[in-house]
């Protein structure tokens, strides 16, 4: 077949939506020899790269180097009062987003072969979508549109006027008293950064602790060093109202859970910029899903294990799914629906599942905290019998040599045996070593191998195997203690 001009004809993909995911499979679909059309109404790159991932790293960097200036007294050096200057600093992070933005470009995407249509795209039919005026028919479709950030429904809040992750790392300007609703990773990753770079912040989340998903001795310790670093935290809060501020602060007006009534009940806060982070909701509204008969809830689209929709030619990837909103569970997803669509022809054969029982994250607030599987608190909640296994930083050389004393790591374990049913890392690069546990965990490696693994010394990675080594303690039995006790002492005789 010769080839076809952009837009006619039939592709073998329609991608909605270019962030990791609508990229990830585009790219791949295209690398197979598939025809392939992607449609993005606002940037390549979607979340991640221009309002996410990305950027807030490299904020969170500069943050992190402030803070260590501050701090220069552990390691015998005189500590400096960095000298902050916040434009210079968001420059920086455009620079850095500018560096990676050709790998997302629409002009690397169409070297690649795939058709890139600016636009808003609706669904027409399980094979068509319009956009702006164009019709594209395809043998199937994915809904890869993301997500955005929840904004609460709060009086005032609007004319007030507020920044979510989409809108502030755009600003040159220092935010002044900055207000963060919402506690959450995106919360307490700015909050922590923002602090650090000059501004006074002030946190409220309705939770009794922020990272409500985490545990609290875990949540603990990151608002310990978030109340160190200067940030205000009103937990059991919430945002009842706000007074626009003309030419001058906003008025907040917040309500803590158990309040007396008195006069700092509710509370008022005066703050120069709002930002809101508390919680993501899919991209849905325009798709045509009912005309398409694609079935959704408030959480977003469903899917079955193979990521196919209610239509069987139409699959969905990334937050749009109501999924955990991760860059790289997106990438996960993209590559399950790449490898389905492709082997759709043999009635199911070979296809993938996609697997979230085995899912690493991190949460970029120093101390780091990175997870994977049950925690704790969710383990407390089931009907599985299960031990926990712990090592602290404090007993960890390398961190002791790097003054990283603060956190830990926490294994949940089958009772009795070594088999891994989830962890937690909180400390210094938590997001680095929750990787060998996870790997672990997928593979179904037991404690017992990670404690007769080689590792090298002095590394953090250690407190991995020490915590393994915690496990091998408890076979350690009495009764076994005392037989190798009489073992020892035959061993003694007639010397």
């Amino acid at each position: 077949m010769g080839p076809t001009d952009k837009g006619e004809g039939v592709y073998n993909v329609v991608v909605i939506g270019a962030g990791t995911a609508g990229l990830v499979t585009a790219a791949g679909t295209a690398g197979l020899g598939g025809r392939v059309a992607l449609i993005e109404r606002n940037r390549m790159g979607g979340d991640c790269l221009n309002f996410g991932c990305v950027p807030s790293k490299a904020l969170i960097r500069s943050s992190r180097v402030a803070a260590l200036m501050r701090r220069a007294d552990l390691y015998a050096l005189d500590p400096v009062k960095p000298l902050v200057d916040y434009g210079r600093v968001v420059l920086r992070v455009k620079a850095l987003r500018a560096r990676l933005e050709p790998n997302d470009s629409v002009e690397r995407f169409e070297r690649l072969g795939v058709d890139v249509f600016p636009g808003d795209a609706s669904l027409e039919s399980e094979h068509s979508v319009r956009v702006d005026g164009t019709l594209l028919r395809a043998r199937n479709i994915v809904l890869a549109t993301g997500g955005r950030a929840v904004v609460p429904d709060v009086p005032g809040l609007k004319e007030a006027g507020f920044e979510t992750n989409e809108t502030i790392f755009e600003r040159e300007t220092p935010p002044g008293h900055l207000l963060v609703v919402g506690g959450g990773p995106v919360g307490c990753e700015l909050a922590q950064a923002m602090v650090r770079l000059g501004a006074r912040v002030t946190l409220v989340d309705r939770g009794p602790h922020v990272l409500h998903r985490e545990d609290a001795d875990v949540a603990a310790l990151v608002q310990a060093r978030m109340e160190e670093d200067g940030v205000r935290l009103l937990l059991r809060g919430r945002v009842e109202s706000v007074v626009p501020g003309r030419a001058a602060p906003h008025r907040v007006k917040v309500r803590r859970e158990g309040g007396t009534g008195g006069p700092d009940d509710p509370l008022e806060i005066e703050a120069d910029t709002i930002l809101i982070a508390a919680g993501r909701t899919p991209n849905v509204e325009g798709l045509g899903l009912d005309r398409a008969r694609v079935a959704s809830t408030g959480r977003g689209v469903t899917v079955n294990a193979y990521l196919q929709t209610s239509r069987k030619t139409i699959y969905a990837a990334g937050d749009v799914c109501g999924s955990l909103h991760f860059t790289h569970v997106a990438e996960h997803h993209a590559r399950i629906v790449v490898r389905n669509i492709l082997l759709s022809p043999f009635q199911g054969l070979l296809r993938a599942r996609a697997d979230q029982r085995v899912v690493p994250w991190t949460t970029f607030t120093e101390p780091e905290v990175a997870r994977v599987g049950l925690n704790e608190t969710d383990a407390a909640q089931t009907d599985v019998r299960f031990d926990v296994h712990r090592f602290p930083y404090s007993d960890l050389d390398r961190a002791i040599l790097e003054s990283e004393e603060e956190g830990f790591v926490k294994v949940i374990a089958a009772r009795g045996r070594g088999t891994i049913l989830g962890a937690t890392v909180v400390g210094a690069g938590a997001g680095e070593l929750i990787h060998e546990l996870a790997l672990a965990m997928k593979q179904g490696i037991g404690l017992q191998s990670l404690s007769s693994l080689i590792h090298v010394y002095p590394t953090l990675s250690q407190a991995v195997q020490r915590t393994a080594d915690a496990f091998m303690r408890t076979k350690l039995t009495p009764g076994a203690r005392a037989i190798f006790s009489r073992l020892y002492a035959w061993q003694r005789r007639g010397l």
